[in-house]
């Protein structure tokens, strides 16, 4: 999902990192109780409205994250701001950990005081993983479209975007599809975010390519057969991308993201001129999903969190990120979208393609058994 980080280290570093927040007293009697409420709440009316949530989060007096870099989606302001507001901790572990790893800890922390409250996934991990996600129904529930949500609230679309392009304008001419990138002018440069398998944006940036050449959302092996002839000529560069990577010139043409991409040209203004581009033909959309963990240490944080997250306030974080908020158009209605961030994302020209629940699974058991076959 996010900058991915060696394979064979990530759950290690994780469990590590995550353990170390779990130092705490012994929990009351009385607390004890409030959590297994929150636990079972489903909506803040279960527990008696949102006052009372945000005092039982507040006695909790921590949240667990994980997977969160802060240049990712604004998610370093939306942290700060949730701690101010609420005076709650936030503890971040792992931010380059991938979707994957993020269940990985869950499940290898479970019970422990330093698992993940809550998760921000790829669609792909995420619809293999409900059974690990406890249902909740934030408060403005009413204004995300039904196909973004499960009916239940197990999981909900949080943020979404378009895969891109993102360039080096003086080390490589600008792509004007994604089969440019096969010409030799691009030999060694073209970084994918991660391992398709397991995180998300690397997912996409296969199923773009797919649909860049002549593939669908029905049929992604033209992707995966495009990252092979990307390999086959030299032009795959197998280096996950980083803000420093790209910074040092390492990663000159990176497949992500729309947000992440514009993010990072932002940011390195007048260092490096690090422009974005969505292929016409291969205008792929997704957004992330939020989950909560069945076996969160911190329930009513967790509930809370969502209830942030999915505020005008929270929903405006994600969107001065460059990320596309799931209420935007509940809020354009009711103007409380912050229109001039809206204004400046990337211009979009095609029609985009969204993937169903079953696209997705099938696409994703493709990429299983042909993956490491095609880029080995």
């Amino acid at each position: 999902m996010r900058f991915s980080i060696a394979r064979g280290t990530a759950l290690v570093a994780v469990t590590a990192a995550m353990v170390g927040l779990s130092a705490c007293s012994p929990p009351s009697s009385n607390n004890e109780a409030a959590a297994s409420d929150a636990a079972k709440a489903t909506n803040a009316a279960a527990l008696g409205g949102i006052d009372k949530l945000v005092e039982a989060a507040k006695k909790e007096g921590a949240l667990n994250v994980i997977a969160l870099p802060p240049d990712w989606a604004n998610y370093g302001e939306i942290t700060k701001a949730f701690t101010a507001k609420y005076g709650i901790t936030v503890n971040s572990a792992q931010p380059d950990a991938s979707s994957q790893d993020e269940i990985n800890a869950a499940k290898q922390l479970k019970g422990q005081g330093g698992a993940p409250d809550v998760f921000d996934l790829g669609a792909s991990v995420a619809l293999a993983n409900t059974a690990t996600f406890a249902p909740y129904q934030v408060t403005t529930w009413n204004d995300i479209p039904a196909a973004l949500k499960d009916a239940s609230g197990t999981w909900v679309n949080d943020y979404g975007g378009y895969m891109s392009i993102g360039y080096d304008s003086s080390k490589v001419p600008a792509p004007t599809s994604i089969a440019d990138l096969l010409k030799p002018e691009y030999k060694g440069k073209v970084a994918l975010n991660g391992d398709p398998t397991q995180a998300g944006a690397a997912f996409n940036g296969v199923v773009a390519a797919s649909l860049g050449n002549g593939g669908s959302a029905d049929d992604i092996s033209k992707g995966v057969d495009f990252f092979g002839q990307l390999k086959k000529s030299g032009n795959f560069l197998p280096v996950d991308p980083t803000p420093a990577t790209i910074e040092s010139g390492q990663t000159p043409v990176v497949f992500d993201w729309d947000y992440l991409n514009v993010a990072q040209g932002a940011k390195l203004k007048g260092k490096v001129d690090w422009k974005t581009v969505v292929p016409a033909n291969a205008v792929l959309g997704s957004y992330y999903v939020q989950a909560i963990n069945a076996d969160a240490p911190h329930p009513a944080a967790a509930r809370l969190w969502q209830e942030f997250l999915y505020s005008d306030e929270g929903q405006n974080l994600w969107l001065k990120g460059g990320a596309r908020p799931v209420r935007a158009d509940a809020m354009k209605t009711a103007g409380t979208l912050d229109n001039a961030l809206f204004q400046a994302l990337p211009a979009v020209s095609g029609t985009p393609v969204f993937l169903t629940d079953a696209q997705t699974k099938s696409a994703n058991d493709y990429l299983a058994a042909n993956w490491a076959k095609a880029i080995g």
